[in-house]
């Protein structure tokens, strides 16, 4: 059992991914958790990190932190989400390297495999093929991260791992129409058009995309069972193994919503990826699995959307 008083630093504490894990975390009994604001700490900041990581000295770090966004942020800032991600993730690991962290868990996505990877995608799939390019440079980044962990557990053997969990949603999301993923998007323009009458929906593409979504304090629970255990290899799909369309999805969030008009698709624009299923058979047979269904999740998310309403419409861009 590892001891509950372990120094964790939450890196990106705040966003949605990691307060779930600090949520849970505390939950379980862990009492030394350190977290800081993009205020207090900027993790594009190399000297910044290092003096950081030097004066707290944590004994585990979970890189939650990043610059993330849907297709339209991803494509209109490349540059970005390539190299604030890069300069967020490299301060993190080479600082834990620098400064003796033996555990490190680094977070990234889904979008790292290939665009038309053989489905469910497995880890091995990983730089097989070309990427996605409506969020390639995210992509890109989050892969040199999974590499540098890697090549620490390879040449130092420390335990460094990497989770790529599928789509997530939940508490905390980010429901900014022009960054936010297409769960929460789908969320808040479904609740405006019920004040509003009714009114119809429009949505991106055809609908039929399939895509995968994860409830986050699932994803915490995972991030858990990785902080307590060392897990044999260097990469983790997280996710539920199962998939729906788009247009399921609208439908879902729709009747969870109570919208009552009509949704119409726009077919100028894209759909990304045609399908993104996980295989998360080596998480499962280490013991960790998913616990909450779909429509469950999506609403204790509208819940605490309703109850949050006032201080979410207009979430930015955060690096961490």
């Amino acid at each position: 059992m590892i001891n509950k008083k372990v120094k964790v630093y939450i890196a990106g504490h705040k966003g949605m991914v990691g307060s779930a894990v600090w949520r849970a975390l505390e939950k379980k009994g862990y009492s030394n958790l350190i977290g800081k604001t993009s205020k207090d700490l900027d993790l594009r900041n190399q000297q910044e990190v290092f003096d950081f990581l030097k004066n707290e000295k944590p004994d585990i770090i979970i890189d939650a932190a990043a610059r993330v966004g849907g297709i339209l942020a991803n494509n209109d800032f490349p540059y970005q989400f390539l190299m604030e991600n890069m300069q967020i993730q490299n301060n993190l690991i080479e600082g834990a390297l620098k400064t003796g962290v033996e555990k490190f868990i680094f977070l990234g996505s889904s979008c790292i495999y290939p665009k038309f990877a053989p489905q469910p995608l497995k880890e091995e799939y990983l730089l097989t093929d070309s990427l996605e390019p409506t969020n390639e440079w995210y992509a890109i980044a989050k892969i040199t991260g999974v590499k540098a962990c890697q090549a620490i557990r390879k040449q130092f053997k420390k335990d460094y791992v990497s989770l790529m969990p599928t789509n997530l949603y939940g508490y905390f999301d980010n429901f900014d129409l022009k960054s936010s993923h297409v769960l929460p998007a789908m969320l808040r323009k479904f609740h405006e058009a019920k004040t509003n009458n009714n009114a119809s929906v429009n949505l991106w593409g055809s609908g039929t995309p399939m895509r995968e979504f994860l409830f986050v304090d699932d994803m915490a629970e995972a991030v858990i069972y990785a902080l307590e255990n060392k897990l044999p290899e260097y990469l983790y799909n997280i996710g539920t193994g199962k998939d729906i369309t788009i247009k399921e999805l609208a439908e879902t969030i729709q009747k969870v919503v109570g919208h009552k008009g009509q949704i119409n698709w726009d077919l100028t624009k894209p759909d990304g990826t045609p399908r993104k299923l996980m295989d998360v058979s080596k998480m499962k047979e280490l013991g960790w699995q998913y616990s909450t269904e779909l429509e469950d999740g999506i609403e204790k998310t509208y819940k605490w959307f309703l109850k949050n309403i006032d201080s979410i419409k207009e979430v930015k861009l955060e690096a961490n």
